[in-house]
């Protein structure tokens, strides 16, 4: 892998992990279109792949550290809001045991779907369509005015569900998430804040769970670790970047905001379906 191509690849990963167009698929796709040379089975490869993680999960806790502190306070009993800080750790908490149990049973049997273009094109191309009915769905039932206080625990464990679906390659993490808040209740704004907290828990867990392979194979990965350093701040970068603007984005356009997003994933999905299919 050289420079250029971590880098970018870096810039790819901070910015579809949290926009709803899946860094999985993008992932896969990108480097068959552009035939970039990176054997995702190589050694060096895991260690890298966890660097950018690290550098994702960091740039969540960086913005949204007062979310965090107040619910370490609350946990302690200390600051304001004790009983609603309490409420949205537990809430997340249950949030993120679908993917713990899910993830554990179906990883095996679905890895081999990630490494596949044509499959995570496809799914590209269902994931325009979950974020188009999520908006549908939203607009023909009316919003319940809620805000993330007034998910219930089966609210958040349905959102977590909803989560669940990224483990397809084409699928987004944090566009499930959202749509799945939305059918909730909630509007776009709320939805984002509690899929990118959610979100935080999920990617650091996958992280240190990949761990130990990173130390195993850390006498073939050293060399790679300056280029793998690199690419996690430029991940983190693109990542913090990533949710100020999708924050604001979804705040100020909350009747259309999937729009595009669901269109992006459509056309980009059948355009790499025909590139890869044609072979080019």
């Amino acid at each position: 892998m050289t420079p250029l191509i971590a880098v970018l690849f870096a810039i790819m990963q901070g910015a579809t992990e949290l926009f709803p167009v899946s860094s999985l698929g993008h992932a896969v796709i990108v480097p068959a279109l552009l035939h970039w040379r990176i054997d995702q089975h190589a050694p060096s490869f895991l260690p890298f792949v966890v660097m950018l993680h690290v550098g994702t999960a960091t740039a969540l806790l960086a913005y949204f550290w007062r979310d965090w502190w107040d619910m370490l306070m609350g946990l302690l009993g200390r600051g304001s809001g004790i009983d609603e800080q309490r409420g949205l750790l537990l809430r997340l908490v249950v949030a993120t045991i679908p993917a713990v149990v899910i993830g554990f049973l179906l990883k095996k049997p679905i890895q081999h779907l990630f490494a596949s273009p044509l499959i995570a094109a496809v799914f590209l191309i269902v994931n325009g369509g979950l974020l188009l009915a999520g908006e549908q769905l939203r607009r023909r039932k009316a919003a319940r005015g809620m805000g993330i206080a007034q998910l219930t625990l089966v609210d958040a464990f349905v959102i977590g569900l909803f989560q669940c679906l990224a483990f397809l390659p084409g699928l987004s993490r944090s566009g499930a998430a959202i749509v799945g808040g939305l059918t909730r209740g909630i509007d776009h704004e709320a939805a984002a804040r509690f899929a990118f907290l959610m979100a935080t828990p999920v990617i650091a867990g996958a992280t240190v769970v990949e761990v130990p392979k990173l130390l195993h194979h850390h006498g073939a990965s050293h060399g790679m670790f300056g280029l793998a350093v690199l690419a996690a701040v430029v991940a983190g970068l693109v990542a913090f970047g990533s949710t100020a603007f999708l924050m604001r984005y979804f705040r100020d356009h909350d009747r259309w905001a999937l729009g595009p997003f669901a269109a992006y994933c459509a056309v980009f999905g059948v355009l790499s379906l025909v590139l890869l299919t044609a072979g080019i």
